[in-house]
């Protein structure tokens, strides 16, 4: 029982882990990277459609994106998607491949993002904490109802605390990385 809920609340840390990493990756930081187009949905044919489901994006340079659509007549969506996208960059398009510059961030703007990137760390903070709350509940109600012994109980709550600790301790650490790779001129 005990150990049912500390592999549930752990594998849900794990999946906040994740997304705020997915999160992060989709962050413009000055520097090309796929990430940045993944969730810009295209207009396929009537169908919402994910980039890289429509396109090989590669990185030939450290400032360009270069989408090659695997069928042709989808440039002008794309270029449409990506023009409605909070990237903030227009698409060059010679007919085959569109080519995306990725122009140098100012300061203000570093400021501006790394500021929206404290606020998902602090967002996945709370998740992981109500994460905590919720699997507490349980090993409280648990032990209420005598399906765990009460030094169980305690033995659980400090489990679920030390991984809680690690969990944030992790997210600290990818908002530092992610500070530093938008700060770095």
């Amino acid at each position: 029982m005990l150990d049912d809920i500390l592999k549930d609340a752990e594998s849900r840390m794990d999946k906040t882990i994740e997304h705020l990493i997915g999160d992060f990756a989709g962050m413009r930081a000055g520097r090309a990277n796929p990430a940045m187009v993944d969730k810009i949905m295209v207009n396929y044919y009537g169908v919402p459609t994910p980039m890289n489901q429509l396109a090989n994006i590669n990185v030939p340079e450290a400032r360009l994106l270069i989408i090659n659509p695997w069928d042709k007549t989808s440039i002008p969506d794309i270029e449409k998607a990506i023009m409605k996208s909070d990237l903030g960059i227009t698409p060059n398009s010679d007919g085959n491949v569109i080519r995306l510059n990725i122009p140098q961030l100012t300061e203000e703007r570093r400021k501006d993002l790394a500021k929206v990137v404290r606020k998902r760390a602090e967002e996945g903070k709370v998740a992981i904490r109500n994460i905590r709350r919720e699997a507490n509940d349980l090993i409280k109600s648990s032990e209420k109802d005598k399906l765990i012994s009460e030094d169980a109980g305690k033995k659980g709550l400090d489990d679920i605390q030390k991984i809680t600790d690690r969990f944030i301790k992790d997210i600290d650490q990818i908002l530092q990385q992610k500070e530093k790779e938008i700060m770095e001129v």
